[in-house]
Formats: C-alpha cells, sequence, structure tokens
C-alpha cells in the first residue's frame, strides 16, 4: 500500500486545538500561520496545556481573513487575524529560549484570561523574530512550538496504540502536523528524510511526550492513558517516544493526498 498525507493540521495558538487543512504552506519556520501566537504569563513565560488543561477547550478553526476561537463548554467564541501587524513589544520565554513577541489588545488577552482562569497575555511572534531550533540536532528556525518546525506520525502507529488499550483515543491528543497514512506502525523511526509530494523533511529528532497526550482535548480532564501503555513499549532513556520531530529541507507546498517516499 502506497505512503500517503493522511492529513494536515495546523495550530494558530500554541496549545489550543488546530484545524486540518487540504493543503499547507511551508515557511522558514514551519507551515504558514503554525503556532505564531501563544499565551504567556504574568513573568513573561509559556503557558500550554502542561500547566492550564483546560486550553484543550478552547478550540481554533479558520475563518475569513482570520481565524476563531471557540469554547466547547459554553459556546463561546472570538475571532482573531492570522497576523497582527504592531502592538506592544517584550520578550516571553518558550523553555530556554527568549522571544521577542507582540501583545494582543488587552480586551483580547482578558478573554482568554476568564476562560481559563489565568493571568494572561495572548502574544504574536512576528517575522522578525528569529528562534533557532536546537543546533544538536538540527539547524534552521521554529516557531513558538515546542521545538521543531513539524511532527510527523503514522495512523499506523497510533492504530498500533489503540490496539493495545482498552478505549481508543484519537490522533488529536499528539497534535501532528503531518499524519502519514499506510506502512507500519512506527515506520517514522527509522526515516532520516523523506519525500512528500515535490518537497523533502528531514525527520531529526524523536518526539519526547509530555502530559499532554493524557489530556482529553474537549474537556481538558486528564486520566493516565496514554502514558500507561506507552511506557510499556515506548519508552527510551526515561523519555516516551511518540512521532518524530521534522525539517522542511526543501518545497513550499504539501498537499492532502501526496506520495510519501521514504
Amino acid at each position: 500500500m502506497a505512503l500517503t498525507v493522511a492529513s494536515l493540521h495546523i495550530y494558530p495558538i500554541k496549545s489550543l486545538g488546530g484545524f486540518p487543512v487540504e493543503e499547507a504552506l511551508i515557511t522558514d519556520r514551519g507551515f504558514e500561520h503554525d503556532r505564531r501566537w501563544m499565551l504567556g504569563d504574568a513573568e513573561g513565560r509559556f503557558i500550554t496545556q502542561r500547566e492550564a488543561p483546560t486550553m484543550a477547550c478552547l478550540h481554533c478553526a479558520p475563518i475569513a481573513n482570520g481565524f476563531r476561537v471557540s469554547d466547547v463548554r459554553d459556546g463561546d467564541r472570538i475571532d482573531l487575524p492570522l497576523r497582527l501587524g504592531g502592538g506592544t513589544t517584550s520578550r516571553c520565554r518558550v523553555f530556554d529560549d527568549e522571544v521577542d513577541v507582540l501583545h494582543a489588545p488587552t480586551d483580547i488577552s482578558s478573554w482568554f484570561a476568564e476562560k481559563l482562569d489565568v493571568t494572561c497575555s495572548l502574544l504574536f511572534m512576528p517575522d522578525s523574530a528569529q528562534r533557532p531550533v536546537d543546533v544538536r540536532y538540527a539547524t534552521g528556525l521554529t516557531s513558538l512550538c515546542d521545538g521543531y518546525p513539524f511532527l510527523i506520525l503514522s495512523q499506523a502507529s497510533l492504530d498500533d496504540l489503540n490496539g493495545r488499550m482498552i478505549e481508543a483515543i484519537p490522533m488529536d491528543r499528539f497534535r501532528p502536523n503531518l499524519v502519514i497514512q499506510g506502512g507500519s506502525a512506527f515506520q517514522e523511526d527509522g526515516w532520516k528524510e523523506i519525500g512528500i509530494g515535490s518537497t523533502r523533511f528531514a525527520l531529526v529528532k524523536p518526539c519526547g511526550r509530555c502530559v499532554i497526550p493524557t489530556t482529553d482535548q474537549r474537556t481538558g480532564e486528564r486520566s493516565k492513558e496514554p502514558t500507561r501503555t506507552l511506557a510499556t513499549y515506548r519508552s527510551r532513556d526515561n523519555k516516551i517516544l511518540f512521532g518524530m520531530n521534522a525539517m522542511a529541507v526543501s518545497g513550499d507546498v504539501v498537499r492532502v493526498g501526496d506520495l510519501v517516499s521514504p
């Protein structure tokens, strides 16, 4: 069975629900519009579902000239532009990196603060902000994602996991950018470079999973799965590995249905 792109996903705001697209443009730091926004706390540090699991209840969807964030708990929503042209500037920490960011208007930040019951500001990463990836594994830039601009997962890997658990979980627990259809479970572990349509990607580092995959992406509630099951067969060096971080090598667009050539 041929390997193909099953789905593509963009997450405009770091750690909020994303949305599928039929095609995605490749930029110098990931898919266009992917994780260029994030929430920051009063100390200038990024906020994710790790600290605020109810972020899982805020889902993004594309609209004309921007995107909409909806709270699945009550249907409340707010519309945002894909890019912020100006505003107050500051530096915010994402893990060990300090990133130049622009602040959204205070009324927008207040909406998120009320929804999540945390003190926070909505922040945007402008093109002028340069955030390099870890030079031990790759060279290039990334957005406000955890560490690398792309995350690649095979559907067969999730199918293998779900076959080991009592209750299956959806792919959105793992927040991939590219999902590959066909082939065998965990085939991505052995890929060094792959072609997708007219593009090429280098797979540079296994993705060590945090607590987020245990978080229901509609309720924010946490459980022991899938971490408990993954720990029985996907643990290495005290990390649970699922998916591969990647960098774009060449090309400018990928599409659902593109052939994948390891």
